[in-house]
């Protein structure tokens, strides 16, 4: 079993520094005066917020952008329609907040966030894209995958970089686009092919499209599978594994998450000359802005997927139970990187706007919560949102998303439950691993993200899990936590322990309602449905590679 250090606490409790060490408060007049903007560049929209140094968002702007789905399980977003989302966000936001009279000179850093492991491929001399970038819930590799776990040294991958062969990391998106994209095979065989992830690709075009700068975080970085999680560095063995020759493929500089210089700064618009300071994967964010800064603290996002992350210290832990070892944070300079184990829910957000776009269930994502209400239960409907295979803990990627129990009693009602209760039931999953993983039962969740607003999600989390469910007002977590690294780079927070009073007001707790015997059954239930939700696919049933 995968320990955690001896010190770690066994509930959800928050230590910021030592308590030998005397931090000075900032003066809340002067934080309030300062300003940090955060680029949260997500699965399905944009948004920048600007945060004053108490947390508080002062103006906001979001867009969604097109996701393209050309045959089943593909999944396909255009990386000049993100960048100019980006640059919208940035001028409809700094509008705001120049209209609430403030100055955008007193905006000292930008932070990013960025949803990870989706690939994009371009000319590194020219800066020509290759093909669209191939987003992470996206299972065209399902064949890759099955090759790949046939080969010698496909088992000891995990021990490595922390994640496990399956569709979901960089490194099987950058084989099938070397496969069966012309444009990419050339380039790579002219030394020429630029590799990155989103917060990469963001860098070059924030920066002008300045060559010199092809930079990543650790955080995104380790969801590649090119890193070796114990030194943060790409290893070799790894890369020899997919066969991949580092002379002929540009990878990124591998840098800090919080850093004055590493990310340079915005070339152009309303926020020219302003320092990128921060940037991580959009589920560290998050656990950065939870301020899960102690091991034993977890953190939930109920986003397009649902990620859980819960802080080990300052080694990495690799799961023995189907979860994922992963970087939390590393804020540079004399700090060690912090390691988390994540579970990783593929299907969650993106559940919904799937009964929205698709059925038509609903006008407005939110409307779900008032169309579940409708009915007293799920009238014995089970929905295995298995629209990717499933993810943690189980990692089948034969499943195909079914509903099971339907009678001529079931209503829109009990599959919209059903449709939230799906991510509820597979975060218990996660959980119960975790606490295999690491040999304690959190005392409490923290919560975030979109679905996070529905108070009958939420309550039945409580339910299902027995623990409380910690929810915060301000639920813009993931921007907060792209802000706060950006504002440790530039001197706006030097302790974590001038954080402990950002967000912390007006939390609600949801407490279990049901007897553990009533969520035995309702888990055990869930449970019988994965076990007949595999197996739909067969090799026949996958779509075209190209």
């Amino acid at each position: 079993m995968a320990e955690l250090p001896p010190d770690a606490p066994k509930s959800k409790q928050v230590s910021y520094g030592s308590k030998d060490t005397l931090v000075p408060k900032q003066d809340e007049e002067q934080l309030k005066k300062w300003f940090i903007g955060s680029i949260d560049q997500g699965t399905t929209s944009t948004r920048f917020l600007i945060f004053d140094g108490t947390g508080t968002p002062i103006a906001s702007h979001q867009m969604e952008f097109k996701q393209t789905y050309l045959h089943s399980g593909w999944i396909d977003h255009d990386p000049v329609e993100i960048v100019q989302t980006v640059e919208t966000c940035i001028e409809e936001a700094t509008k705001e907040f120049t209209k609430k009279g403030y100055s955008v000179s007193d905006i000292k850093a930008i932070g990013l966030s960025t949803q990870r492991e989706t690939t994009v491929l371009w000319d590194s001399e020219t800066g020509e894209l290759l093909h669209s970038a191939i987003a992470w819930p996206d299972t065209r590799t399902q064949h890759i995958v099955r090759e790949l776990k046939e080969r010698t040294g496909a088992d000891k991958l995990q021990d490595i970089c922390g994640l496990p062969l399956s569709t979901y990391p960089s490194s099987v998106k950058l084989i099938w686009m070397l496969r069966n994209v012309d444009k990419v095979r050339k380039a790579y065989d002219a030394g020429r092919l630029a590799f990155g992830t989103i917060d990469t690709w963001l860098l070059f075009n924030l920066n002008g499209k300045d060559k010199k700068l092809h930079i990543t975080d650790v955080t995104n970085a380790s969801r590649t599978m090119f890193v070796n999680l114990h030194n943060l560095e790409y290893d070799s063995t790894v890369l020899d594994f997919f066969e991949l020759d580092p002379t002929k493929i540009k990878l990124p500089k591998i840098v800090p998450c919080s850093d004055p210089n590493a990310f340079g700064s915005m070339a152009s618009g309303p926020l020219k000359g302003v320092k990128i300071t921060g940037c991580l994967g959009d589920q560290s964010a998050a656990l950065v802005g939870q301020k899960g800064f102690s091991p034993g603290i977890a953190k939930n996002t109920y986003g397009t997927g649902c990620f859980l992350l819960y802080n080990v210290g300052e080694k990495p832990v690799m799961s023995h139970h189907g979860l994922l070892g992963t970087v939390g944070y590393h804020f540079g300079g004399k700090r060690k990187p912090v390691y988390a184990l994540e579970g990783s829910i593929a299907v969650a957000g993106s559940a919904v706007q799937f009964l929205r776009n698709n059925f038509k269930f609903i006008e407005a994502s939110p409307d779900i919560n008032e169309l579940a209400a409708t009915v007293k239960d799920n009238g014995g409907c089970v929905f295995v949102t298995a629209f990717s295979g499933l993810f943690a803990p189980y990692w089948i990627d034969d499943a195909n998303g079914t509903i099971f129990g339907i009678t001529q009693f079931t209503e829109r009602g009990h599959i919209a439950r059903a449709t939230m209760e799906a991510t509820c039931f597979q975060t218990k999953a996660i959980l119960d691993a975790m606490e295999k993983d690491s040999g304690h039962k959190l005392a409490q969740l923290a919560v975030d993200g979109g679905m996070s607003n529905s108070e009958l999600c939420m309550q039945t989390q409580a339910d299902l899990i027995g623990i409380p469910v910690d929810r915060p007002v301000m639920r813009e977590t993931t921007s907060l936590g792209a802000a706060i690294a950006a504002g440790f780079a530039v001197d706006v927070w030097k302790e974590f322990e001038e954080l402990k009073e950002i967000n912390k007001e007006d939390h609600t707790v949801f407490k279990p309602k049901i007897s553990k015997e009533t969520s035995s059954k309702m888990y055990k239930r869930w449970e019988r449905a994965v076990e007949m939700s595999k197996g739909w696919l067969d090799s026949d049933d996958y779509p075209p590679s190209s």
